[in-house]
């Protein structure tokens, strides 16, 4: 594999060090870096990982999320107010350890469906791409709001003990039966309705 311009190869994992003075060192490179440059390792496929360079604790979480609170400071605004509001309401909520590994999987697939909808509009000839695109938008939206309304602690009213289940419409307006991928969420979400069930249950 080739080596990108930060040092490391694609698929290996480069060590970076962040002193006391708040400089970043990238040692694949031997090079202090900045966050922009570790936002461009991180659109380039490169697995990086953050050590406090005194303590030797893991802050990987801390600096990438320092990247995110850099680009929507500067304008690059990708996380709407109400994404933001409902993600802050999960701390320390009952449902938090079931958010992480949905929203891993949301990603997961809409990166997928947007390769494969750039495939479909090179065969096409780009006949319309944007209205395509826009409906896609759309049915992830509203799969992820349905999703949302599942985990929100307000779905269960805790009166008979029992959690309440998703709208039936979910299966109803699902997205083209051959998507693969949309078809293994629903299927995660379902597992995790029912873990949730099972632990309303014992409550």
């Amino acid at each position: 594999m080739a080596d990108t311009q930060d040092g490391g190869a694609k698929g290996d994992r480069v060590i970076i060090k962040k002193y006391a003075n708040r400089r970043l060192y990238n040692t694949a490179s031997s090079s202090y870096v900045t966050l922009e440059h570790l936002s461009d390792m991180v659109k380039q496929g490169v697995d990086f990982v953050v050590y406090d360079a005194k303590t030797n604790e893991d802050i990987t979480r801390t600096v990438l999320t320092q990247i995110i609170f850099e680009e929507e400071s500067q304008g690059q605004s990708l996380l709407p107010i109400q994404f933001l509001r409902q993600l802050i309401s999960f701390y320390g909520n009952s449902m938090q350890a079931f958010l992480p590994s949905y929203l891993e999987l949301s990603l997961a697939t809409f990166a997928q469906q947007q390769e494969r909808m750039r495939s479909q509009f090179t065969q096409m000839g780009t006949v319309n791409p944007i209205g395509a695109y826009d409906e896609q938008i759309r049915q992830n939206l509203a799969m992820f709001d349905r999703a949302m309304k599942m985990f929100t602690p307000f779905a269960y009213p805790g009166t008979g003990g029992e959690a309440q289940r998703p709208e039936a419409p979910a299966a109803a307006e699902a997205p083209n039966p051959a998507d693969e991928s949309l078809k293994a969420l629903q299927a995660q979400m379902a597992a995790m309705q029912a873990q949730i069930n099972k632990l309303a249950g014992k409550g």
